[in-house]
């Protein structure tokens, strides 16, 4: 199979909207990570510790039935004749932890444009309800001399045209991690990182960035540097 990335407006038509959430379902990842289906669930269970019912669940009969009656031409039709089994569906977190299960570059690279369509589709809900304009107003009203010499200084950052108009909301912890991976990945020469709340979800991000990287930080102790060096630089 062509190892070609999915776009995003393919992947916004794989998310499902289930026990209130939006998932997307094994087959459907299966497919875009270039896997089969039942390999993709088994290196699930070899590390199911890491997908915890926030990140992966099962579908049960009667979501398994309300699902396929919605979805006529999806996966669930076309590529669930032989299974004994429901479905599982995958949160926005299940799918960032399944690029680091399959260790892939491909499910690495793939995971980054799914994530980018949560946060797209999650967006457009917001703006549907309104909610963007009440919490833009509240931050216009905190607009200080601090924020403005913020905004001359990234008028002056490189990746500026990746930051434009972003705005990460507290909790969206998932779009901060999409839009760090873009700046990140910018880099041409290195990247230096002052963070005292560096630790190893950061160094976890930073293992398969290829341009030399610096951290500044006390929260990183002799240990954890000792173990991370080992494998990367």
């Amino acid at each position: 199979m062509e190892n070609k990335l999915v776009s995003i407006d393919n992947i916004e038509n794989l998310i499902y909207e289930v026990r209130g959430v939006q998932v997307m379902l094994d087959s459907d990842l299966a497919k875009i990570y270039h896997v089969e289906t039942k390999q993709l669930v088994q290196a699930v269970k070899r590390n199911i510790k890491r997908f915890p019912k926030e990140f992966m669940f099962q579908l049960n009969d009667e979501e398994f039935k309300n699902l396929r009656s919605q979805f006529v031409t999806s996966s669930l039709n076309n590529n669930y004749g032989g299974r004994r089994y429901n479905p599982y569906v995958f949160t926005e977190h299940g799918v960032t932890m399944l690029s680091a299960v399959l260790k892939s570059d491909i499910a690495i690279n793939t995971s980054i444009i799914i994530i980018k369509a949560f946060v797209k589709m999650r967006h457009y809900i917001n703006y549907t309800k309104d909610v963007l304009p009440n919490k833009v107003l509240l931050l216009e009203q905190k607009v200080d001399d601090n924020t403005k010499r913020i905004n001359e200084l990234f008028d002056k950052f490189s990746p500026k045209d990746i930051i434009k108009d972003k705005i990460v909301f507290n909790g969206e912890f998932y779009d901060a991690y999409s839009l760090l991976l873009d700046i990140f990945n910018q880099a041409k020469k290195e990247i230096i990182i002052i963070d005292n709340y560096a630790g190893k979800e950061l160094l976890d991000l930073l293992k398969r960035i290829k341009s030399k990287i610096i951290i500044v930080s006390s929260n990183i102790d002799d240990t954890l540097k000792e173990k991370y060096l080992k494998q990367y630089s």
